[in-house]
């Protein structure tokens, strides 16, 4: 069921039991799955094939809800090791095709049975490839996704609902979804772990954490109220800046002289996705709002010192402005969807980011190594000359 109609057109087609409908008044009925009930969200698209429990459980589509390209999902099923943070934390999703019969031997629970566990609303049975030209042509827009299973919808109220959602524009969602005090990632914990990160928790992901451990690193997640004198006092030797979801700029308001004063010691700093986008504000620059930003795990980046092209993974909505950035830091990587920078270094300083996520989950690992430079730039600098009083490093 794919009708797509204006909200003040018609009554509920016959055996609707889900639907989703835009804050620019369009209404797209199908059949609801998962929690019953009503989300709001900023409705974006992700055209990764696979992976949909790691993006679902991403904390970067907070507020989100997840327009899948790909036809079939749900077809491997659910299973508590592919989570990326401890519960979804996407609004709701929608999907073209109905969720059949999971086949796989790591499965243990099905995806409609997953949502309902997890309060995630669902529609399924839109039309997506219509709905992802209309996101692609004219930017993402709020929306309500609700499943009844009478099939009753006040459309009305769903649209006012839609059209209340707030602008993701100035939208702080990293502190909502941080971690509230300081934890160490457990399997760090026990055996020779030569270096110790300090990663700072805009939202991060565990494969982010289970790529860095898988490199020797002892880990500490902090929280994003975590000032610099607290960072330098757990002695680390390194910091890491995560990914996480909303408005760099309103994020980065509390955390951007605590970067600076880090940045300040001399010590590895390396960010991801939102963290790269906090660094480059840190450093001058400035953040703006995409049109329709990148999501999905086949986004191409080019690295412009090697020409190389990587297979990426990405969830963004916002970009670093490349006419704001200083001129000692240079970009690095380039989208070659549409030349958006993907990376940027600070020359002369153990100090870079991406944009795109090169601990993948789900997605390729071409970009994998960014882990083992960051170890390395840990390790150059714990036998270069400079201080490692930290305290007397910042004023």
């Amino acid at each position: 069921m794919t009708d797509q109609t204006e909200c003040t057109a018609g009554l509920c087609p016959d055996g609707a039991t889900g639907v989703l409908v835009l804050a620019d008044g369009t209404v797209w009925w199908g059949h609801g799955l998962g929690r019953e009930g009503s989300t709001t969200g900023e409705v974006v698209f992700c055209t990764g094939m696979t992976g949909y429990q790691e993006t679902l459980t991403d904390p970067s589509f907070a507020g989100q809800i997840i327009t899948f390209t790909f036809p079939h999902i749900g077809n491997t099923g659910t299973n508590p090791d592919d989570h990326e943070a401890e519960h979804p934390f996407a609004r709701g999703c929608i999907l073209r095709a109905p969720v059949g019969i999971d086949s796989s031997w790591r499965a243990t629970a099905n995806l409609p049975e997953w949502m309902r566990r997890n309060n995630v609303v669902c529609v399924t049975g839109i039309d997506t490839r219509a709905l992802t030209i209309r996101l692609r042509d004219h930017g993402t827009l709020a929306g309500v996704v609700a499943h009844a299973p009478n099939g009753i919808f006040n459309l009305e109220h769903l649209l006012h609902q839609a059209r209340m959602h707030p602008s993701p524009d100035g939208l702080d969602l990293a502190t909502r979804v941080s971690c509230q005090q300081a934890w160490e990632w457990p399997d760090t914990q026990s055996g020779a772990r030569p270096w110790h990160v300090v990663a700072v928790d805009f939202g991060i992901k565990h494969n982010i954490l289970r790529c860095l451990a898988a490199e020797g690193c002892r880990i500490t997640i902090v929280p994003t109220h975590t000032t610099a004198r607290e960072i330098l006092d757990l002695a680390p030797d390194g910091v890491f800046l995560s990914n996480g979801p909303g408005d760099p700029a309103a994020t980065s308001h509390s955390m951007i002289p605590e970067v600076k004063r880090i940045l300040s010691t001399g010590l590895p700093v390396f960010g991801i996705c939102l963290g790269h986008q906090i660094l480059a504000l840190a450093l001058g620059a400035k953040t703006s709002r995409m049109m329709r930003g990148h999501r999905g795990s086949n986004q191409p980046v080019k690295c412009l010192a090697t020409g190389r092209i990587a297979i990426t993974s990405q969830n963004h909505g916002f970009a670093i402005d490349p006419a704001s950035l200083p001129n000692d830091v240079i970009v690095t990587h380039t989208s070659l969807f549409d030349g958006s920078i993907e990376g940027i270094a600070l020359q002369g300083r153990p100090v870079f980011s991406v944009q795109y996520h090169p601990e993948s989950s789900p997605g390729p690992k071409d970009s994998r190594s960014l882990f083992r430079d960051f170890v390395g730039l840990m390790q150059q600098y714990r036998h270069s000359s400079a201080p490692r009083r930290y305290a007397t490093a910042l004023p």
